[in-house]
């Protein structure tokens, strides 16, 4: 199986991005994203880097798989951690190793940033196969529930 390639984006890959955020929200929780608004999102995280960074994984010659990376400052460790966010592989290609090299790209970016502590993502309740997902790569499951308002 070819190398998997995992960069950080440019505005050139707004629309792919824009577009595997539709199909994760879809895939997941049944929602539709409004076009305009999730593109503006994307560019708009793009122009202003203090607010993270998105990554694309490429095997094949396309690109198989996105994610975003935002961060949370935490007192109680005097350090950041990283959010990973937004995260898309598509089905062919999903158990194919595309989401661990795009993990690790964000571990080796993180290593060369002295304030960031460690790394927190959220999934979907019913999700069972992401969550292995996740603890394959040693992440682990907090007593944290997460709530919101908008």
């Amino acid at each position: 199986m070819p190398d998997i390639t995992v960069r950080t984006t440019n505005t050139t890959d707004a629309a792919i991005i824009s577009e595997f955020n539709q199909l994760m929200a879809m895939e997941t929780e049944n929602k539709t994203l409004d076009p305009t608004t999730i593109d503006s999102g994307v560019r708009r995280l793009m122009d202003k880097p203090e607010y993270g960074y998105y990554l694309i994984a490429e095997l094949d010659n396309q690109t198989v798989g996105t994610c975003m990376v935002t961060t949370e400052w935490s007192d109680w460790r005097d350090g950041l951690f990283w959010w990973v966010q937004s995260v898309y592989v598509k089905s062919e290609y999903r158990k194919r190793g595309v989401y661990r090299a795009m993990y690790n790209k964000i571990q080796t970016l993180a290593a060369k940033e002295p304030d960031v502590y460690g790394f927190r993502l959220y999934v979907e309740k019913d999700n069972l196969i992401a969550q292995k997902t996740y603890e394959s790569l040693g992440m682990v499951a907090t007593d944290y529930l997460l709530y919101e308002s908008t």
